[in-house]
């Protein structure tokens, strides 16, 4: 039971102090609204 218990804890701490992987934010550029101009009556 205690070896499980430490398995666990050693997983835990390895999980905890790997390296992160930068995360990569990809912005869309914002589009004007199209706007009612009255051409199409």
């Amino acid at each position: 039971m205690s070896r499980i218990i430490l398995a666990v804890a050693v997983a835990a701490t390895l999980a905890a102090c790997a390296k992160k992987e930068a995360e990569v934010v990809v912005v869309e550029p914002v589009t004007v609204e199209p706007e009612y101009t009255g051409k199409y009556k």
